[in-house]
């Protein structure tokens, strides 16, 4: 029986968000519905507001989420009720040609639920990711959900779902950091802290963190990093070598995203060093590059999708390193908020004042 929530929507481009009743249908084949614990306000979320990802207004909002399985369609046998999960907007299909060569985390027709959520009035929903969990339940593929130990805190599970997976995803999966390495990390926000902190778990010597903002340069130290540069004051690609004995890092990741930030990387790389884009750019931006230094610093240039995670691989192994003290995962979580507090919580994260806001439902 279909089932009315409260979730947060975003009706038109750059329009403030609002709680409304969300229409929530029976799980179909293959689908499960999931009563949310806690979601992270993802800056993801704050694209699809501005109208960043595509203009399929309404939007649903919500992704980095943990929860419950409360019921499932015909056919799940992967989850049952009572389930802690954490969802996922990559439920690798397992016969496309990314699956079928052993490379999953690429799969290339990733499931989502075939039946909208919709508004009172009939209007149907689109979930952000194939999510939309800003509320208290939520609709999703079965292969969304990715069973966790129920022990840990969901406001701090939750985020394994996007931006600390793919900070961590982008130093251990796509790099990937090695012991010993020299690595820097240009952005030092959610996604960038959490490659700070999944370069450290891989043994990289030197980690150095690079922001124009002294608080996320704070955030960073506090993840492990060995080294800051403010990026305000300082030349990045001279300081970086500095810090490196003349040569630049083994691996740089930009977390960033812009054309500023990538040369930065390219440009202070060791020879035949590494780098990964993981911060997503705006569709509009272009980059020049001369091609004889691409060439002629070889090494390799990345982009790391999700941090080119298996979520059935990747959550329950981060969930328990920080089960095991071993991965710092609850100081993602800045503050703790209400469904109705999303709004000003988009404020607060274009002013770089938290790490993550989670609501707590």
């Amino acid at each position: 029986m279909a089932e009315s929530v409260r979730g947060v929507v975003a009706r038109s481009k750059n329009a403030p968000v609002r709680v409304e009743t969300v229409i929530v249908p029976d799980p179909g084949p293959g689908e499960a519905v999931v009563a949310v614990q806690a979601c992270g306000v993802c800056h993801t979320d704050l694209h699809y507001r501005e109208g960043g990802i595509n203009d399929d207004f309404p939007f649903l909002l919500g992704h980095e989420a943990a929860g419950v399985v409360e019921r499932v369609g015909e056919g799940v046998t992967d989850v049952q009720p009572g389930d802690v999960v954490v969802l996922n907007w990559r439920a690798v299909c397992g016969d496309c040609r990314a699956c079928r060569r052993g490379r999953p985390w690429y799969c290339f027709d990733t499931h989502n639920a075939a039946s909208p959520m919709t508004l009172e009035d009939g209007t149907p929903l689109a979930a952000a990711l194939g999510i939309g969990a800003l509320a208290e339940k939520t609709l999703v593929h079965a292969g969304q959900c990715t069973k966790v130990d129920p022990s840990v805190d969901p406001a701090a599970a939750g985020l394994l779902g996007c931006g600390v997976t793919a900070g961590w995803g982008a130093a251990v999966n796509t790099a990937p950091v090695r012991q010993g390495d020299s690595v820097a990390v240009i952005g030092c926000g959610g996604v960038g802290s959490a490659a700070v902190a999944g370069a450290v778990y891989a043994g990289a010597l030197r980690v150095i963190a690079v922001d124009t903002d002294p608080r996320k340069l704070e955030w960073a130290e506090d993840f492990g990093a060995t080294d800051t540069v403010d990026a305000s004051t300082e030349d990045v690609v001279d300081r970086l070598r500095e810090l490196t004995g003349g040569f630049g890092p083994d691996v740089v990741i930009d977390a960033v995203g812009t054309a500023a930030t990538y040369r930065q990387a390219f440009d202070a790389r060791d020879l035949a060093g590494t780098v990964v884009l993981v911060g997503v750019p705006n569709p509009t931006v272009t980059l020049e590059l001369p091609l004889i230094e691409v060439f002629g610093r070889g090494g390799a240039l990345k982009s790391s999708w999700y941090g080119d995670c298996l979520p059935s691989r990747d959550f329950p192994l981060l969930a328990e390193l920080f089960r095991q003290d071993r991965f710092p995962l609850d100081r993602f979580v800045t503050e703790r908020i209400g469904l109705d507090d999303v709004e000003a919580a988009f404020g607060r994260m274009q002013r770089g004042e938290v790490l993550r806001s989670v609501v707590v439902l």
